[in-house]
């Protein structure tokens, strides 16, 4: 009885190639996926500290306790939270966080 050996030591390596392959896919759409939320979260931030900050200089009169709240309460509609209020005269410096 004789038998053909020929291919054989590559037999079932199509689905090994395959499975790393869909592996490395995988892996590779989580890291775009995270950085794309990383991206959307910066920029909502961002818009989030423009708007506590225009908030905060529109009560910026009426003194840095009241500018703050109001700085808060913009920040936390927009689904982030105050991390920092500052205000000097009229100008207004805010840090949120997302």
């Amino acid at each position: 009885m004789t038998r053909d050996v020929t291919g054989s030591a590559d037999r079932g390596s199509a689905t090994v190639w395959a499975a790393l392959t869909a592996v490395v896919l995988c892996g590779v759409l989580a890291v775009v996926l995270g950085l794309g939320q990383a991206v959307a979260a910066r920029h909502r931030a961002g818009g989030a500290a423009d708007l506590a900050a225009l908030a905060a200089a529109d009560h910026a009169l009426e003194g840095e306790a009241r500018a703050c709240d109001g700085a808060r309460r913009v920040a936390v509609a927009q689904r982030t939270w105050l991390a920092r209020c500052a205000v000097r005269g009229e100008v207004a410096d805010v840090t949120v966080g997302a």
